[in-house]
C-alpha cells in the first residue's frame, strides 16, 4: 500500500489519489532534497553599485577620442574640458626686461661720427629711465646704493660659482634665479667642473637699472646690470677623466654683463643672479674636445689584452 501510494505521489500511476500519509511522504522528501537549499542559495539577489558609466571592454578600441567622449556623454557623464595651463613662478620673472645693448668692442665712439651720435643718443635714454628706475627700487631697498652694489654683485657671482663647480644646488638655490638655475646646470652631469676667480681687471660698475612688473602693476621686481671684466680660469672634465674645455693653469680675461634680480614687493627678497647678457659681437666660444671610443681586437675568454701587443690605430685627417 506504502509503494502504491509512493507511486501515485510521485505521479507515475495515473488516475489514483494517494492519502495523508502519502502526502506527509511527500512533503518530508521535498524538505529532505538537497536541490531545494542549493536553489535558493542561488536565487538570492546581490545589490551591487550603480554605474552610471561602464568602462569599455579590453578587446573594444575606439576610432579616436571623440568617439569615447560621445559613448560617455550617452551614459551620462560629461567629461570635463581640459585647458592646458603653465605655471607660473612669482619668485622671479621669466626672462630679462628691457636687455642692455652692449656697444660694440665695448668701446666710445666719437660723438662726431653719425655712429657716435646715435651712441650717446641711446645712452641718454638708458640712463634716464635707469634713474627712474633707480628710485622705485629705493623705495622697497633702502640699503641700495649705485656704487656699493657692484662689489655686492660681484661676491654673489664668485660665490654662485664656487657651488656650481661643487654642485651644492642647496647653497646655489639661495644665489640664483629659477630662471638661471637650469640655464647654469644643463648638461653638467657626469661632468666635472674646475672654475676660479683670479682677479678683476677692472672694478665693477652698473650700466642698467630696470623695475618690470609682472602679473599687475603692484608686483615690482628690480633688474640691474653690471658689467665686470675679470680675469679666470675654466676647465671641464668628461666622467672619463679626460679634459674637455679650457685649461686649469691658464686665466683668460673675461668681459660679461650679469643681470641681479630681486622681488622688491618681498620684504625677504634677496639680489640674485638672473641671467647674462651675451652681444652679438662677441666671439664664438671654443669646440668642446668630445671623447670617442676606437673599437678594439676581438678577445676569446683565455686571451689577455696586454699580451697581444696591440697599437691603437691613429686617427687620419679628412682633408
Amino acid at each position: 500500500m506504502a509503494a502504491m501510494c509512493l507511486l501515485v505521489g510521485l505521479g507515475r500511476i495515473p488516475g489514483f489519489r494517494c492519502c495523508s500519509r502519502c502526502i506527509n511522504i511527500q512533503e518530508a522528501e521535498a524538505l529532505l532534497n538537497p536541490a531545494r537549499f542549493v536553489q535558493s542559495l542561488l536565487i538570492v539577489p546581490v545589490r551591487t553599485k550603480k554605474r552610471y558609466f561602464v568602462p569599455p571592454k579590453p578587446g573594444v578600441k575606439f576610432q579616436s577620442f571623440a568617439d569615447m567622449e560621445a559613448k560617455a556623454r550617452s551614459s551620462g557623464v560629461v567629461m570635463p574640458q581640459e585647458i592646458p595651463e603653465r605655471p607660473i613662478n612669482v619668485s622671479c620673472t621669466a626672462g630679462i626686461f628691457d636687455a642692455y645693448i652692449p656697444p660694440e668692442g665695448d668701446a666710445r665712439l666719437s660723438s662726431l661720427s653719425r655712429d657716435g651720435l646715435k651712441q650717446r643718443t641711446e645712452q641718454l635714454k638708458q640712463s634716464t629711465a635707469s634713474k627712474l628706475a633707480i628710485q622705485k627700487v629705493k623705495e622697497y631697498d633702502s640699503d641700495f646704493r649705485v656704487k656699493t652694489f657692484p662689489e655686492k654683485a660681484q661676491e654673489i657671482f664668485i660665490e654662485a660659482h664656487n657651488y656650481l663647480s661643487n654642485f651644492d644646488r642647496h647653497k646655489l638655490h639661495a644665489l640664483v634665479t629659477e630662471r638661471c638655475y637650469p640655464e647654469m646646470v644643463r648638461g653638467n652631469r657626469y661632468k666635472t667642473l674646475r672654475w676660479s676667480f683670479v682677479e678683476s681687471l677692472e672694478p665693477p660698475r652698473v650700466v642698467q637699472v630696470r623695475c618690470p612688473d609682472m602679473v599687475n602693476k603692484g608686483n615690482l621686481y628690480g633688474q640691474v646690470t653690471v658689467r665686470m671684466y675679470t680675469r679666470q680660469t675654466l676647465a671641464i672634465y668628461d666622467r672619463f677623466g679626460r679634459l674637455m674645455y679650457g685649461q686649469e693653469d691658464m686665466p683668460k680675461d673675461v668681459l660679461e654683463y650679469v643681470v641681479f634680480e630681486r622681488h622688491l614687493v618681498n620684504p625677504y627678497g634677496t639680489w640674485r643672479m638672473h641671467g647674462k647678457i651675451v652681444p652679438p659681437w662677441a666671439p664664438p666660444k671654443e669646440p668642446i674636445i668630445k671623447t670617442l671610443m676606437n673599437p678594439g681586437p676581438e678577445l676569446r675568454p683565455e686571451q689577455e689584452f696586454e699580451e697581444m701587443n696591440y697599437t691603437v690605430p691613429q686617427p687620419r685627417s679628412i682633408q
